[in-house]
């Protein structure tokens, strides 16, 4: 016999075992990694199908005001439990939450092209542990609603609200959420701004762990604009307005507000004389 052949021959006989033990581990594997293909694939049919539903749902709410139509607390409701999964997922992820990364995600829920008025967007908040707001708008004149969202045990969860139907005086009308202080989660939320003389309300609030508690309120500010810093937040609007030209200010005013021992307080101000604002 040819001595090449007998070595191939005692290989293939040493071979066989192993190969054996191989099918098995390879059908172990396969067996076991079945349940988990199913489940990742039937995750992201959920997460398709709830991202379907919420853009129906958002369309519907922002058609609902532009039709006169009555506000269904319901749809709202789901809307925002859909949201809420969602936020608490990219908070709750592997990594610290990365607020741009979550952002990019929420703009994907849009459901009007172009977004007009439409957006949904996170803004972290004040203090340690650190607590995130996820600020939504449904849309031209559609309603709008703060969720916050804490971190008291290693897990973050939804822990307070502001909307419509819990606060009756809330202005949900395009709002935006300005955090404050870095020590403290305060914050203010800015309502309105969409006419053409960026009239607004502005109104102050605290985070105390379980609840947002309003500090501060505004009057419609007509020609109003604002910034927050280190020493405060700045608001300039027109005290004094001309009610036969509305495009003119007799007296423009800034306040800087902060929190003081506590409490919200305005800490100064200063009138800036008269001005004209050319309509846009």
């Amino acid at each position: 016999m040819n001595p090449i052949f007998s070595r191939l021959s005692i290989f293939h006989f040493r071979l066989q075992p192993y190969l054996g033990r191989f099918i098995i581990l390879v059908n172990i594997t396969v067996f076991l990694l079945i349940p988990l293909i199913i489940d990742i694939r039937a995750e992201a049919q959920t997460s398709s199908d709830s991202t379907a539903e919420f853009k129906k749902l958002a369309a519907q709410l922002s058609t609902a005001r532009l039709d006169g139509a009555a506000e269904s607390a319901a749809s709202e409701e789901m809307a925002l439990g859909i949201l809420d999964k969602l936020a608490i997922a990219l908070l709750n992820g592997p990594a610290s939450p990365d607020v741009d990364a979550a952002n990019r995600r929420m703009a994907d829920l849009v459901s009007h092209v172009p977004p007009i008025g439409e957006n949904y967007r996170f803004v972290r908040l004040g203090g340690s542990p650190a607590s995130y707001a996820l600020v939504v708008n449904f849309g031209l004149s559609g309603p709008a609603a703060v969720r916050i969202y804490s971190n008291s045990s290693g897990h973050y969860a939804l822990a307070a609200r502001i909307d419509h139907f819990v606060d009756k005086d809330f202005f949900d009308s395009d709002v935006e959420l300005i955090p404050v202080s870095a020590a403290d989660p305060v914050f203010v939320i800015v309502a309105g701004r969409t006419d053409d003389l960026a009239t607004g309300m502005f109104t102050a609030w605290r985070f105390d762990g379980r609840r947002a508690v309003p500090l501060w309120s505004s009057d419609l500010l007509q020609q109003s604009s604002y910034e927050a810093d280190g020493g405060g937040f700045h608001l300039t609007y027109c005290s004094e307005p001309d009610e036969d030209h509305p495009a003119v200010c007799r007296k423009m005013t800034r306040d800087v507000y902060g929190l003081q021992a506590g409490e919200w307080k305005r800490l100064e101000t200063q009138d800036l004389g008269p001005a004209k604002v050319t309509p846009k």
